[in-house]
């Protein structure tokens, strides 16, 4: 059961002028559901990608590591189901074979096409049954598809995950919609999880590239639900260049800070979605690290907590067994953290009580309110190093029996 997620509103996902997807049923894992979409770009579009730093990467993420760098991208095609990871040689003429044949139906070069995989690894591509897929996904390509893509690229997901966001830039009206897919197997090192933003703003190519990194960075990668990072995470933004705006390349621009934190907004909410639909989760938690010396010694503290099975594990339980966190805090990597000056609270949207201090328990937390306010589902970690003014948020979630048994059942 996802934590305060619901699945979105078809009405509220609003078309991207020169974006069309369309989906297919092409029964590459299991038949009767839809595991193809492929989204077209008109001419002109601008794509950046970032992806995962998994040595053993997928083959699509190396096709799309070698397509990039061409420009001109006009389509992406996606498949759940099976991740055409761990395929060796095969593989990789396999993502070639099915933008080639993309291509073909779309009367464009192969290497204007993007492919993404995510399912389960080591197995071989049903290169059959997705090809025979692709012409049905073409002939349902419309504007106004993204709910249906949404669902179509799911894997343990239980609900879909997308969104969209209106700024208004140089008189124009600028759309910006994405969806994001994952549940399991969630750290991603980019930059399982998939993440397509797309806006119609005119936007030069180099500026996009810095949007996205800048992006990737406060959202798809400051998340954690296991702490395993996949085989085929990747995170792509298109601006379509529709919306008629003047193009922007100045990244101090006023237009550029806007169009960047609308990009990074509709990012974050999409990440923390995919926290929020954790396998098996039944807490979000918000893992605040503030007073570090720098960003990445708050980011090593944040995911220390976030990843430690104990503390997920208490959580789930809603056991105030605040020690662990306290333990993991210890282990970060900090070789001269003076623990007598940290501090850490626990909260929840309706209170927070300081629960550490001086090194030991602060004196007037209480074990009942800690285990008041780790009954709710929302629960934040504050963790003050006491050590400068870098600050740095991760999100997580609890670990229970679901995990367990649904990656047990994966390939049942």
């Amino acid at each position: 059961m996802a934590v305060n997620l619901k699945t979105p509103n078809p009405a509220d996902l609003l078309p991207v002028p020169g974006v069309r997807l369309g989906v297919a049923q092409a029964g590459i894992r299991k038949a009767g559901r839809y595991d193809l979409t492929v989204i077209e770009l008109a001419p002109g579009s601008r794509v950046a990608g970032v992806f995962t730093q998994n040595r053993f990467c997928a083959a699509p993420v190396a096709v799309c590591r070698e397509h990039l760098p061409h420009g001109s991208i006009r389509a992406l095609v996606i498949n759940t189901g099976n991740a055409n990871a761990g395929t060796g040689g095969q593989g990789l003429d396999d993502s070639r074979a099915t933008c080639g044949a993309l291509a073909e139906i779309l009367a464009i070069d192969a290497r204007q096409v993007l492919p993404f995989s995510t399912g389960v690894i080591h197995e071989p591509l049903p290169i059959g049954r997705l090809l025979a897929g692709l012409p049905h996904a073409v002939a349902d390509l419309r504007a106004d598809s993204w709910f249906s893509a949404a669902h179509a690229i799911m894997t343990t997901d239980t609900l879909a995950k997308a969104v969209s966001e209106q700024i208004v830039i140089g008189g124009k009206t600028i759309t910006v919609t994405g969806m994001s897919k994952g549940a399991g197997m969630i750290r991603p090192n980019m930059a399982t999880m998939l993440g397509f933003i797309a806006c119609d703003a005119a936007v030069g190519q180099t500026l996009l590239e810095t949007m996205t990194l800048e992006a990737a960075d406060v959202s798809f990668n400051s998340i954690t639900v296991d702490g395993d990072t996949s085989t085929n995470d990747s995170f792509v933004t298109i601006a379509t260049g529709q919306a008629g705006n003047t193009e922007i390349i100045d990244a101090a621009s006023d237009e550029a800070r806007l169009l960047a934190r609308t990009l990074t907004s509709v990012a974050i909410r999409l990440a923390q979605s995919i926290v929020r639909d954790g396998e098996g989760a039944t807490k979000f938690m918000s893992i605040e690290i503030e007073g570090g010396a720098n960003r990445e010694e708050c980011r090593r503290v944040a995911y220390a907590i976030a990843h430690s099975p104990l503390v997920k594990t208490a959580f789930f339980a809603s056991d105030p067994n605040l020690g662990r966190i306290l333990a993991a805090i210890g282990y970060a990597g900090i070789d001269d953290l003076n623990v007598e000056r940290l501090r850490v609270w626990l909260g929840n949207p309706e209170e927070e009580t300081l629960v550490a201090e001086h090194g030991g328990r602060a004196a007037g937390y209480a074990e009942e309110t800690g285990a008041r306010i780790m009954k709710q589902a929302e629960l934040t970690v504050r963790v003050d190093l006491a050590r400068g003014q870098a600050k740095a948020t991760v999100w997580t979630c609890d670990l229970s029996y679901g995990y367990v048994k649904i990656n047990a059942d994966y390939r049942s």
